[in-house]
């Protein structure tokens, strides 16, 4: 008997498909580990994504602790990577989602952080032509790097990316600062990176904030066109929305859109 799919009415409860009808073939994806984020993150992330998804798609979080996810969610255990003791993790664990057989999970996958805010339609990120689509990074854009915020991929189709980084880790590590720069690297050299249209995931902290000193009177704001925003570096969603950007000399207003967006 196939997972539990989400249906397209929040009210209603929809039945596992049969031995003989079709599992649902989009996935949201993403992880929770350690004490960083609480169930919270992941419970709006879900109500963000139904609010702007239409029809079936199952919502998964892989994490090492469920207690508190709402029940629409289901929490699988997140695959072991083997790293050795003390390496610093640097996003490492999301390779974990292109095991050849994440849970028997098949099908599309949408994988999101679960500090983004979705602002927009989703329907897109699972109709935008490509076999691995991925955020192009904002700070350096003449690198081929992506931001793995938001990446898109079929379930079980790179196996290689996963098994080549267990066979070779220690020259990885030397290579690459961490997962989304060695996974860009990996998929570019077979052809498969492209990118997601600019608009669609802006970064909050480049593209969110008025230049200075305008962001002294000026609050914070949704760039034109998006559809996730990407909460990198030293700001969360409930850090924006109370006017904290934690480092000093780079004030910001409270940034009262996001209660609007990141809410169950």
């Amino acid at each position: 008997m196939g997972l539990p799919a989400v249906s397209a009415e929040p009210a209603a409860s929809a039945a596992p498909p049969g031995p003989a009808g079709p599992a649902p073939v989009r996935h949201i994806l993403c992880m929770k580990w350690g004490t960083k984020y609480g169930p919270e993150y992941v419970n709006r992330l879900y109500a963000m994504v139904r609010r702007h998804l239409a029809g079936d798609f199952r919502f998964v979080c892989l994490t090492d602790d469920s207690e508190g996810i709402r029940a629409e969610v289901l929490c699988l255990p997140i695959p072991a990577l083997d790293l050795p003791p003390g390496i610093p993790e640097r996003g490492w664990t999301k390779l974990a989602t292109f095991a050849a057989d994440l849970h028997g999970l098949r099908g599309t996958a949408l994988f999101l952080d679960v500090d983004v805010v979705v602002t927009g339609s989703l329907e897109g990120f699972f109709t935008q032509p490509g076999q691995f689509l991925i955020i192009h990074d904002y700070k350096r854009p003449w690198r081929i790097t992506g931001n793995s915020s938001v990446y898109r991929f079929e379930l079980g189709a790179h196996p290689d990316v996963l098994e080549h980084f267990r066979a070779h880790f220690a020259e990885i590590r030397q290579e690459f600062r961490n997962e989304q720069a060695y996974l860009s690297d990996f998929l570019h050299k077979q052809g498969k990176l492209q990118y997601w249209p600019a608009e669609w995931c802006p970064s909050f902290k480049y593209h969110g904030i008025p230049p200075w000193p305008t962001n002294y009177w000026r609050p914070p704001f949704v760039p034109p066109g998006a559809r996730i925003v990407i909460f990198h570096g030293e700001c969360n969603p409930p850090d924006a929305l109370a006017g904290r950007r934690n480092r000093r000399f780079r004030y910001i207003r409270p940034a009262t859109w996001v209660a609007e967006h990141w809410r169950e």
